[in-house]
């Protein structure tokens, strides 16, 4: 059996239960701000190489933790996993990115997509069995995925974009291969989560990176319609305790209201969205329905010296208020950055955050 949870902090808030703090955990938090995270990926010799060895993604995953008073781990791997399993081979070069040798740009392209045999991902699920077992209930482990909008968005350009031109001319030109192809991800995305969820997964998160970059009206269409799909064939539970399911969509503020309709316990806040109004719009009351809001400080406050760091997530904090106190439901905060962390943010500004939004969600509960 695995070990009890010792911090539950992230779980309960993410179900909108009390906690004596805000918990906190960063998007990107085991990656290239710290040097013993690079020192591991030099010893793997790609990221490849240690995305997929599980004692490196252990590894890497656990580093952040070490360093710091973290709420939550989250699952060290790469959103282009899944269709890199689906044959689109999968490469990075140092320095350019993530690319794939076979971008799919046309209807034979599309037609040959399927699902993946998840076989072809055990080195995924393999490091979740592993990460699980090493933090030893010291506190929830996340797994993660793309939407099916965002992964669709990097198997047509190949490659990161700027304008998004060749996934925008599909979905205008051919909606009909655009559906196709997200329908594909939407059950791939199912499959993948719900395999990280039996392997150990305790919450998962979908990232709707590029949601932010389509229409009003392209949005509904071709990202919240699936990203729902994923999540109604979702585990919600397993073995008998409830796994909470986060959707972060990167500019996807506008659509709040809508978003608020999704069957997931969490929404994502990117740092364009005022945590007041969100919590006003989408965070419920106590005793009745409503979503826990994850975010939003702007990354680069990690910039700062830290007398400003301290003052920002103190905005952040009483931004979003006194989160439900005492038993039942209500409104709660997870703080996060509203994105990756960058890979040039000083380590020891990251330890001022943490400490800060502990101790300032300890003194508005007081």
């Amino acid at each position: 059996m695995p070990a009890p949870l010792q911090n539950d902090s992230f779980i309960r808030a993410c179900l909108r239960q009390s906690t004596d703090h805000t918990p906190v955990w960063l998007m990107r938090q085991a990656g290239r701000y710290l040097p013993e995270y690079l020192a591991t990926r030099a010893k793997a010799g790609s990221f490849m190489g240690l995305a997929t060895n599980v004692d490196h993604a252990t590894e890497v995953t656990l580093q952040p933790l070490a360093r710091y008073p973290l709420d939550a781990a989250i699952l060290f791997s790469d959103i282009l996993t899944v269709p890199d399993a689906m044959g689109l081979g999968l490469s990075f070069a140092q320095g350019e990115g993530p690319r794939f040798a076979s971008p799919v740009r046309d209807e034979a392209a599309v037609a040959a997509l399927q699902v993946p045999d998840m076989a072809k991902l055990r080195y995924v699920f393999d490091a979740v069995t592993s990460i699980r077992g090493a933090l030893n209930g010291r506190v929830p482990l996340i797994g993660f995925s793309g939407s099916p909008w965002t992964l669709a968005c990097y198997m047509v350009e190949g490659k990161g974009s700027d304008d998004y031109r060749l996934v925008k001319s599909m979905l205008y030109s051919r909606p009909d291969l655009m559906h196709r192809m997200l329908q594909v991800n939407a059950d791939a995305v199912a499959a993948y989560l719900n395999a990280q969820i039996e392997a150990g997964a305790q919450a998962v998160m979908i990232f709707d990176s590029w949601g932010g970059v389509l229409a009003d009206g392209a949005f509904q269409a071709f990202s919240l319609a699936y990203t729902q799909q994923v999540l109604r064939q979702l585990k919600t539970e397993h073995e008998g305790v409830r796994i909470p399911r986060i959707v972060f969509t990167k500019g996807g503020g506008l659509w709040l209201d809508e978003m608020a309709g999704l069957d997931c316990e969490v929404l994502g806040l990117d740092w364009t969205v005022n945590l007041a109004r969100a919590r006003a719009q989408v965070g419920g009351t106590a005793g009745g329905p409503g979503k826990a809001l994850q975010g939003n400080i702007d990354p680069n406050v990690l910039f700062a010296p830290p007398a400003a760091i301290e003052a920002e997530v103190e905005k952040v904090v009483r931004s979003f208020g006194q989160p439900h106190q005492g038993d039942g439901q209500g409104p709660t905060h997870i703080f996060n950055l509203g994105h990756g962390i960058s890979q040039y943010t000083p380590p020891e500004h990251v330890a001022v955050l943490v400490d800060a939004v502990h101790a300032a969600s300890r003194r508005i509960r007081a």
